[in-house]
């Protein structure tokens, strides 16, 4: 149990704006073969998106005290969100799994008041799809 707690928050962490790795977690547990894949994956899913509805809160609510120096990110890095997210709008969240760009993507979706039931729903199939590529990945590789 205390593992997949482990899980949920590294997955969690993973998708704020705080630096963490959840890939190696959900490969080391699926290896360890003591939890079912699926269990495993819905939790790391669970985690991960709950980590990107934190950003997007972020977003939606503080984007007001942006250029304050406790604020998570920097001016520029908010700006090149907005306008990569106003390119692309709400097709854009499928990429929200992607390094780099996904936490900053989720982020700006709330700054463009994205509405959360659509945000959930995108970024729950992205996330959620790339833990199943990992998975698999890790399971076929062994």
């Amino acid at each position: 149990m205390l593992s997949l707690a482990g899980l949920f928050l590294a997955a969690f962490l993973a998708a704020t704006l705080v630096p963490a790795q959840s890939e190696a977690v959900l490969a080391g547990l699926l290896l360890a073969g003591t939890h079912p894949a699926g269990i495993l994956l819905a939790v790391a899913t669970v985690g991960n998106v709950l980590g990107a509805v934190v950003n997007w809160g972020i977003g939606r609510f503080l984007v007001r005290f942006a250029g304050h120096p406790r604020f998570p990110v920097s001016t520029a890095q908010l700006a090149r969100a907005q306008a990569s997210y106003g390119r692309w709008g709400w097709v854009s969240l499928f990429g929200s799994w992607l390094p780099l760009i996904g936490d900053p993507l989720t982020l700006a979706a709330g700054t463009m008041k994205e509405p959360l039931w659509r945000f959930l729903i995108v970024v729950t199939l992205a996330k959620g799809g790339r833990y199943l590529a990992l998975a698999a990945a890790t399971l076929v590789w062994v």
